[in-house]
C-alpha cells in the first residue's frame, strides 16, 4: 500500500509516520528530513531550500518534485509512505504521474491551536529527537540522548504563522482533491499519539 500522510505543520505527521512505519514496513519518504540532511551539508540545494524554509515559504515545485522523483526510483518498487508531499496541487498532479497512491490520511487539527504546539518544540543537536518543552520541567536536555535542545529556525512563532498562512492555502484544497479521487480518510489529530495511531490503524487495517 502507498500511502501519503496530509495535514498542517504541527499536526503531528512524523509522529505517526514513524509508527506506521515500524508497524506496516513501509518505506518513509519525508521531503522534510531530506531538506534537512541537505541543510546539514549546506549542499548546493541545501543552501537553496533553506533560503525559503527561513522565510516560512515552500521549496520550489520543481525542487522538490525532483528530490521525490530521485526518492522513489531508490526504492525499488517497495511499498511507501509520503510525509510532507504533496503540498499543492501541482505537486499532487506531477505525483499522479510518478505512481499509483491507495490511500491519503489526512491528520485533521484545529489550526489556531497549532502555533502553541509548533513553537514549543525543541530539536536535540545530537540525535535530532523532538520533543515539546512541557515534557521538559524547565530542563533544556534530550531525554534520550542528554543532548542540547534547540528551537529550530522554522518553529519560532512568526514563521509558523507564515507556514500556517502557506498551508492553508496550498496544501489545504489537497482535501478536496484526494476526496474527489475517493481517497482520502481524515482522523482527529487532536488527540495523544496514542489516540491518534489508534485511528490511524483503522484506516490501514
Amino acid at each position: 500500500m502507498n500511502i501519503i500522510l496530509l495535514g498542517a505543520p504541527g499536526a503531528g505527521k512524523g509522529t505517526q509516520a514513524t509508527r506506521i512505519q515500524e508497524n506496516y514496513k513501509v518505506k518513509h519518504i519525508s521531503t522534510g528530513d531530506i531538506f534537512r540532511y541537505n541543510i546539514k551539508q549546506q549542499t548546493e540545494i541545501g543552501v537553496l531550500a533553506q533560503s525559503y524554509i527561513q522565510k516560512g515559504q515552500l521549496v520550489p515545485d520543481e525542487v522538490t518534485c525532483k528530490i521525490v522523483e530521485i526518492a522513489l526510483n531508490e526504492i525499488n518498487n517497495e511499498n511507501f509512505m509520503l510525509d510532507g508531499f504533496p503540498r499543492n496541487i501541482n505537486q499532487a498532479q506531477v505525483l499522479d504521474k510518478l505512481v499509483k497512491i491507495d490511500k491519503v490520511i489526512d491528520i485533521s487539527v484545529d489550526l489556531g491551536a497549532l502555533t502553541e504546539r509548533i513553537c514549543g518544540r525543541r530539536s536535540c543537536t545530537a540525535c535530532g529527537n523532538l520533543t515539546h518543552v512541557s515534557r521538559l520541567g524547565g530542563k533544556n536536555t534530550c531525554e534520550k540522548c542528554g543532548g542540547e535542545l534547540i528551537q529550530r529556525s522554522d518553529d519560532k512563532e512568526e514563521t509558523v504563522k507564515s507556514r500556517l498562512a502557506v498551508y492553508s492555502e496550498q496544501t489545504a484544497p489537497l482535501i478536496e482533491y484526494y476526496k474527489a479521487q475517493g481517497k482520502l480518510v481524515s482522523v482527529n489529530g487532536m488527540g495523544t499519539p496514542d489516540e491518534v495511531f489508534e485511528e490511524v490503524k483503522k484506516v490501514l487495517g
